[in-house]
């Protein structure tokens, strides 16, 4: 029987917290998972590895060359950014990624806070929890605007498929959807509408981001940006922290230009504690978990699966480089 290679799995903890396995993996390497690996450990749990799988840890060059063994690297995400694709290319070492795992589960977080903002559910029963129902005059209240999507637009700038199921996502509610997108037209809904930058920024009651994060992009949302979107217009972003400029839009917030800010993912994560959008105005936050439901992390274990039978059969599959 022909001998199993080494595998190690370096931060498997956020995909796999307990409530998945690894029996697949297990059965076809001799495997050794860690929950987290901080960068002064990474050569040492790797360097006799023939397989290294990953999912926020850095494989640099330099760590590249400490790593004789190594023959596939796989990721726990869709994202890559943070392994040296070239160096390893020039090792003939195939990187295979996650792609089109969590389309659904990102598109409903957008939507989680979009009804966040026009329903204000958490607001409301924080309010009947501490008394105020209970002492009200009236059988109903309200002390904060709420509002339908019906007619309201919303702009989509970037349009893969996680911007394409927030379409579809819209239309149902009966909104009108604006779409930027760099690359050009694409297949959709004969009622969204393709346009530019400037009309999205005009027109919508709503933006939500779902463009990579580029030289292009990097910053785009900023003071000037904001300052061409409606007032009172209200920013969503599940794509990368850095197609924002934090202070601008923490700024935009505190001033009322913008009405609302809803985010999965901040230029640093974990955030600093002085990150100005921690303390800004009409601000919702999560950890970055728009991925993380139970059905997303088993589908994206399914593929990792899936990456890791291709290259023991010599054909890998979904390489990045």
């Amino acid at each position: 029987m022909k001998n199993k290679l080494n595998a190690v799995i370096l931060d498997g903890y956020t995909e796999n917290p307990g409530d998945l396995n690894w029996d697949y993996l297990e059965s076809v390497f001799n495997l050794t998972v860690y929950d987290r690996t901080p960068p002064e450990l990474v050569i040492e749990r790797a360097k006799d590895a023939e397989v290294v799988i990953v999912n926020k840890v850095a494989i640099t060059r330099e760590i590249l060359k400490e790593l004789p063994k190594l023959q596939f690297v796989a990721t726990l995400a869709t994202g890559f950014n943070q392994l040296d694709t070239l160096a390893l290319r020039e090792r003939n070492i195939p990187v295979s990624n996650i792609p089109s795992y969590s389309t659904n589960a990102v598109a409903q977080t957008v939507f989680s806070f979009i009804l966040e903002f026009t329903n204000r559910i958490g607001h409301y029963t924080d309010s009947v929890k501490n008394g105020e129902w209970s002492e009200c005059k009236d059988f109903c209240y309200w002390n904060t605007p709420l509002n339908e999507l019906s007619g309201k637009t919303l702009g989509i700038i970037g349009f893969g498929k996680i911007g394409r199921r927030v379409s579809e996502i819209a239309l149902s509610f009966n909104m009108n959807v604006l779409v930027y997108t760099p690359s050009g037209k694409k297949e959709a809904d004969e009622r969204v509408k393709f346009t530019t930058l400037e009309d999205v920024q005009k027109n919508s009651d709503y933006i939500t981001l779902h463009c990579p994060l580029t030289d292009k992009t990097n910053g785009l949302v900023n003071k000037e940006f904001i300052n061409k979107m409606k007032d009172g217009a209200a920013l969503i972003n599940t794509a990368r922290g850095a197609v924002i400029n934090e202070k601008d839009v923490a700024d935009s917030l505190n001033n009322g230009k913008l009405s609302y800010f809803g985010a999965d993912v901040l230029s640093t994560e974990p955030p600093k504690k002085d990150n100005p959008l921690l303390s800004a105005k009409n601000t919702f936050i999560t950890p970055h978990i728009a991925w993380a439901a139970y059905e997303t992390r088993l589908r994206l274990l399914e593929i990792l699966n899936g990456n890791v039978k291709a290259f023991l059969e010599g054909k890998p599959i979904n390489v990045v480089n």
